[in-house]
Formats: C-alpha cells, sequence, structure tokens
C-alpha cells in the first residue's frame, strides 16, 4: 500500500496530522536521520561501533565486588537458547510449560542444597533486590523497624536496601568492622543490639572478599532477631552452609552461575528460608505434585504476589523474576558438578592468592592490608589514586579492580582485585609489568 492510499484510509491528509495533539512548542523542526541502509551495512557499522569497547571476552579483567568474569559452559547457553527456556518472563499457565517449572524446581533444589535452607524461591532480580526483600521479610515476622548491615558492603547495594525500606519506615543502621583483619565488630553489633532489631545482615565472603571466621558466633549473641546471610555460591562448594551457623534467610547473587557479566545485568538474585518461614518469603516457589491422573507434576505455589492476592497481604511487588537466568544456573550447576564446583572454587582461591603475592612484588602495592583469610579478591593499597590507575590500566588493555573510595571510604586509596578460572598466569604478568612501569 502507498503512502499516499494509506493518508487516505485513515482520513488525513499527511503524516503530520497523527502528532496534531503534540504541541509545536516542544517539536523538532529539523532531524538529521541519514538514508536507510543495508543489513550488511547496518552490521559493518555497529561492529565498528562496539569494537571501540573494552571487554573481558579480549581483555585481562581483575573486576569484581559482586559481578565476575567466568568461564561458561557452551552447552548452558545452548540450553537456555532453546524455543522452550528463551523468555524474560515467567509463562502464564505456567502448569502448560512443565519443562520450564522443572527447570526451575531443579534450580531450587541446588541452590537449598549449596545453602541449606529449606525453601528457595524461583529467583529474584539481583542480590541487591533481595538483600531489600530479606529486610522487609524481616519486618513482616517480627514487626520491628531496625535492620543491622555490615559498614563493608557494596555501596550499590546499600542504596537499593534503603530505597526498599523506605515504605514500611525501617532504619538501616551499619555496624562497623575490624580495620586490621577485616571481620566484623562483635562488640559493635552487641552494642547496637535492641528489641527493635529484626534482622542482622552477615555477608561470606564479605565486600572485601574475607572469609569471616566469626561468621559462626553471629547467631548467639543477635537473640530471637534474625539472621540474614549474603553468599557467593561458588564459594559454597568448599565453605559450611549458612543453615549450618544458624542463618535464617539466605540471599546471594547468581550471576557467577552460568551467567555474563552483561554491563550489570540481567543477574539472578538467590533467596532461600527456613521451613517455618517459607510464607513470609517472597517470590514464587516451584512445587512438586500430582496431576488429575496421579502423574507426577511441577506447579507454581505460594505465589504471594500483588497480582494474586490483595496488595496488602502481598509479600512482594516484584511481578516476575529472572526465570531464564535460573534456568542457566541450574544448568550451569548440573554440568559443572559438585567436583567441577569445587574445582572452580580452589582455583579461584588459588589464582588470587599468586595474584596477591605477585602484586606484593611491585613497589608501593600492598597487600596484606587484611590479617584474615580471603576468597577470590582482596583490597590493595596503591600508590597513585585509584580511580587514576584504573584509568592507564584501561588504556593499556586491563581491566583493574573496583576503586574503594566510594563503597568504603576509609579505604579510598585501595583497589579491590579479584581473580577467577578466567585469569592466566600472562593476564597476571601483563598487570604486574604495567603497575611497575607506573609506579
Amino acid at each position: 500500500m502507498t503512502d499516499e492510499r494509506m493518508l487516505k484510509s485513515l482520513g488525513i491528509d499527511s503524516i503530520d496530522d497523527l502528532f496534531s495533539d503534540i504541541p509545536a512548542s516542544v517539536g523538532i523542526d529539523d532531524i538529521d536521520i541519514p538514508s536507510g541502509a543495508s543489513e550488511m551495512e547496518v552490521i559493518r557499522k555497529v561492529t565498528e561501533i562496539l569494537s571501540a569497547n573494552v571487554t573481558a571476552y579480549d581483555h585481562p579483567c581483575f573486576m569484581g565486588g559482586g559481578v565476575y568474569n567466568r568461564f561458561i559452559p557452551s552447552a548452558v547457553k545452548a540450553i537456555i537458547s532453546r524455543s522452550e527456556f528463551v523468555t524474560s518472563y515467567t509463562p502464564y499457565q505456567a502448569e502448560v510449560s512443565q519443562g520450564m517449572l522443572q527447570a526451575l524446581f531443579e534450580y531450587q533444589s541446588y541452590i537449598a542444597e549449596l545453602t541449606g535452607m529449606e525453601a528457595v524461591n524461583s529467583s529474584n532480580y539481583d542480590a541487591a533486590t533481595a538483600l531489600g526483600e530479606a529486610a522487609a521479610m524481616c519486618y513482616r515476622i517480627n514487626k520491628r523497624k531496625k535492620f543491622l548491615i555490615p559498614q563493608v558492603i557494596n555501596c550499590d547495594k546499600r542504596s537499593t536496601l534503603r530505597n526498599y525500606v523506605k515504605g514500611i519506615d525501617m532504619d538501616i543502621i551499619e555496624y562497623s568492622y575490624d580495620f586490621d583483619t577485616g571481620e566484623v565488630d562483635l562488640n559493635d553489633i552487641m552494642r547496637k543490639l535492641d528489641e527493635d532489631v529484626a534482622g542482622v545482615y552477615i555477608e561470606v565472603p564479605n565486600f572485601l572478599g574475607v572469609i569471616d571466621r566469626q561468621t559462626v558466633d553471629i547467631k548467639s549473641i543477635i537473640g530471637d532477631a534474625l539472621l540474614v546471610v549474603g553468599v557467593d555460591p561458588i564459594s559454597l562448594s568448599l565453605l559450611k552452609a549458612p543453615s549450618s551457623y544458624g542463618a535464617d534467610i539466605v540471599i546471594g547473587e547468581g550471576q557467577s552461575l552460568g551467567s555474563p557479566m552483561n554491563f550489570g545485568g540481567p543477574m539472578l538474585g538467590l533467596f532461600g528460608c527456613r521451613q517455618e518461614l517459607v510464607r513470609k518469603m517472597p517470590g514464587r516457589i516451584i512445587g512438586l505434585t500430582k496431576d488429575a491422573e496421579g502423574n507426577r507434576a511441577f506447579c507454581m505455589t505460594l505465589q504471594t504476589r500483588e497480582q494474586h492476592i490483595r496488595r496488602s497481604r502481598a509479600t512482594s511487588n516484584i511481578c516476575t523474576n529472572e526465570a531464564l537466568m535460573a534456568v542457566a544456573a541450574a544448568a550451569y550447576l548440573a554440568i559443572v558438578g559438585r567436583d567441577g564446583l569445587q574445582t572452580i572454587a580452589r582455583s579461584n582461591m588459588a589464582i588470587a592468592r599468586k595474584l596477591r603475592d605477585a602484586l606484593s612484588s611491585v613497589d608501593g602495592v600492598e597487600c596484606s592490608t587484611l590479617e584474615a583469610p580471603f576468597f577470590n579478591e582482596f583490597p590493595a593499597r596503591l600508590p597513585i589514586k585509584p580511580e587514576k590507575m584504573s584509568k592507564i590500566l584501561l588504556r593499556n588493555g586491563i581491566i583493574g579492580g573496583v576503586p574503594l573510595a566510594k563503597h568504603v571510604p576509609e579505604m579510598g586509596d585501595c583497589m579491590l582485585f579479584a581473580a577467577t578460572e578466567m585469569v592466566t598466569d600472562s593476564d597476571i604478568d601483563k598487570l604486574i609489568n604495567i603497575m611497575g612501569a607506573i609506579v
């Protein structure tokens, strides 16, 4: 159909008539839109633009702080690329999609095994929103208005948490840490505990990579306040499950389980709790049941969302989740297995220690800033501003660590370096050579 015939069928004289309700004062007269291009030309141009990016695919990457450059088996992408799985949403009439529900059920089962939690939901957006949901869940359980978090935490996670609890007027109170070890200050936690504290949040490993040796003691000192533990799922193949030291709620970032960094999203929020708290847990749970003919079937259960029940009774206003990323996590864990996950965790620890020793050899760089054991990342004090170091490294084709100034102001002269299985000896050598030439 020609333009003239389309305009005539609509009863208008020009395309401008379609926008007659828009005031001329906000319109733009001259827009420099180039003529159309072929698909081949568009691909060539977009590829040229993208080539300016410095990515972890072709450059050494030492950035962590919550999102990590990890190896993803090709089979993971092949599985989640199947038409049965490719969706950014949990399907309505979900019971028709038994394959999707079974994959999510397997995901829940894997996370439950890693964390020791009896109930796990089918995902949250990311670790930050999972923390916000955990604080709100603590309030629903005991109606208290204070939530304790560590002073050492990713600032974006802290910001998301504060936004989450504004509506319930909850106070977020920070407790300090030991500047020598990097571990929490138990005495400060005890000083800030009172009858209004709903829950206490700890991270294992924490934001600085420290494996806090006092974690096992925290439940015994916080009384009837709920213990919320943030985890790195890779580390759980070697560390004790949070359930073993009294965790009531466990959250975490599941991006390491088969999802790329994706410029920060989509991520995968892990969320689990003790069985007796399950009806206060946000999100959805995939359950195992039987159909009308007695056959095994999967179904969505405990969907206490504002779409399904009265908003005032809903445990969460989140209307969707990260179903595809959860399927990726299930596929990743099934492929690498228990032994494979432990091998990955051990290699991370070994490479991180090799990186630390190498950085310590650079004049002016101090890596022995903390005494406690660490997993796969650690802070290093630099002789120049970390932000400046990042720019120099980037110009030399290296993605450096995370400058800590905005996250932990007391460590403004430090950079957080992470090492995963993707870091090679040659990557470390290149980093050391460039940093050595700078300082």
